[in-house]
């Protein structure tokens, strides 16, 4: 039966996964096209790094934990499905439309605030963007809760790959038709190329939002305030942890532009966010793994058999995201072409960055005790201690450490809120996780890094043939502890490629 769980939860991440993987690689291409066509110092890019962080920070306010909720209620006995839907959704619409009527009603003193008085066109694009994106939220999440991952995949590439050609017109068929037909092209101008990228965010989320009309139909059952009323006492300690959560990902890249004002922060921003992309596999990795796995939790039995395929699902989770983390740091001589020659002095941050993303995966993983058990404010009190050691780290070291200083706040603040709720989740619902073998494959990890760091070879295609080595060390060593999942990856491959299993 665990097995069967874990098979499907397996194909669910799949599906998911490739929908991640593809679109962050395309999302990825973004990267070297802004970072080729802005120069650093020009502090477009840190612009860009500033208000997509202010984006995600108000996602998690305007969605307000409904996401989880939604998913916990239409489990729930004696409650209708689409009555959840509905009531969610419409709720987390009704706030949304709030929230935009507010904002064009107080731009100017809002964009002033944010220190973006000459453009504040860039502040209501944005302030858009996130309110369609928080609306979409609940849409995608019904698609989720009923296992159509093939739509789901197909909404999230459309968007990106709608994405990437936009920028592509704006980076460089716009200019060559700007020089050959001028009269045409009158309203380009290659210095507004940051509000040419939201314009482009702006487009594509409008599209996406169309293939939802199925799902808005569905949301005629109007609001139930009764449910209502139960929902929002269950989701605020979520809002609250969402909110920590979300300051632990984004504070330093808002932060960053107080502590070190004008275009010197931007400039030292646009490094460290391009950097970071590189980084964010993890963040990659760690929502695939959330879309299937969320749904799986909260429709599964709270038994003996389900505590112990969560145990497991933990140690494989390690194993994927350590693998992921090796690749990233073995093949960074091929990988920091994705950034312009003048961003890649912050490519150091990356296996930081990574690490501190392995925490908060293993940290996701930890937080279904206290949802399961309806105590959700437990996770808002750890993410909020690990916040306050992020913004504390970010405040003391940044004026002397500049980003650095952020990608080990970022890596602290993860591991206290990972410590935090192993400890207390232990006490109030123990599930037996295999910390040893953890252990093992951490100090491995690490290991081969250190190792990694120390060879310097000039030439890098024995470089890369030696770190190369050195990940098969990694994958050798899962394959002789791990014998269980190297029978269950082969068997899921013969039944791929049409080849009969042993037995």
């Amino acid at each position: 039966m665990a097995d069967n769980k874990l098979g499907s939860l397996a194909k669910q991440t799949a599906i998911y996964g490739l929908s991640s993987i593809v679109g962050r690689f395309l999302n990825y291409l973004l990267v070297p096209i802004h970072t080729h066509r802005m120069a650093a110092e020009s502090g477009g890019y840190g612009i860009v790094t500033n208000l997509y962080a202010y984006t995600a920070l108000l996602l998690v306010i305007l969605t307000f934990g409904m996401e989880t909720t939604f998913f916990r209620f239409s489990n729930k006995e004696n409650v209708n499905p689409d009555k959840a839907f509905s009531t969610a959704g419409l709720s987390v619409g009704l706030v949304a439309l709030i929230f935009l009527i507010l904002v064009s009603l107080f731009l100017k003193p809002i964009a002033g605030a944010l220190d973006y008085a000459l453009h504040p066109e860039f502040v209501e694009i944005m302030a858009i963007i996130v309110a369609f994106d928080a609306f979409q939220s609940i849409l995608f999440a019904r698609l989720r809760y009923e296992n159509r991952p093939i739509k789901f995949m197909t909404l999230k590439l459309s968007f990106i790959v709608l994405s990437l050609l936009l920028n592509l017109f704006i980076f460089y068929l716009a200019p060559s038709l700007k020089d050959h037909y001028p009269g045409m092209m009158e309203w380009y101008h290659a210095s507004y190329q940051v509000g040419y990228i939201f314009i482009a965010n702006l487009i594509c989320t409008t599209l996406v939002f169309s293939g939802f009309v199925p799902e808005i139909k569905k949301l005629r059952s109007g609001i139930d305030l009764k449910l209502l009323k139960q929902m929002l006492k269950y989701t605020w300690p979520i809002l609250l942890l969402g909110l920590a959560g979300i300051l632990n990902q984004v504070a330093d890249k808002i932060v960053f532009k107080k502590i070190v004002p004008g275009i010197e922060g931007e400039e030292q921003l646009g490094i460290y966010g391009a950097c970071v992309k590189i980084a964010m596999i993890m963040a990659m990795i760690t929502q695939a793994f959330r879309y299937a796995y969320e749904p799986f939790v909260f429709g599964g039995k709270r038994d003996t058999e389900d505590k112990a395929t969560q145990a497991k699902v933990m140690k494989y989770f390690i194993i994927f995201t350590l693998l992921a983390f090796l690749a990233i740091v073995m093949y960074m001589p091929l990988l920091q072409y994705l950034v312009g020659a003048d961003y890649r002095e912050g490519l150091r941050v990356i296996p930081i960055v990574m690490m501190a993303e392995i925490f908060m995966g293993i940290y996701f993983n930890l937080s279904f005790w206290y949802k399961l058990i309806d105590e959700t404010w437990w996770g808002a009190i750890f993410s909020a201690i690990g916040c306050i050691v992020l913004l504390a780290i970010n405040f003391i070291f940044v004026p002397k450490y500049s980003y650095m200083a952020c990608a080990w706040g970022g890596f602290a603040g993860y591991g206290v809120c990972m410590v935090l709720s192993y400890f207390v989740g232990q006490k109030k619902s123990p599930i037996p996780y295999d910390l040893k073998s953890a252990f093992i494959y951490f100090a491995l990890a690490v290991a081969l890094f250190a190792v990694q760091k120390n060879i310097h070879i000039e030439s890098t295609i024995w470089t890369l043939v030696v770190n190369t080595g050195l990940l098969l060390v990694f994958l050798a060593f899962i394959c002789w502890m791990e014998k269980d999942l190297v029978e269950c990856v082969t068997g899921w491959i013969r039944k791929r490629i049409g080849k009969p299993t042993a037995g």
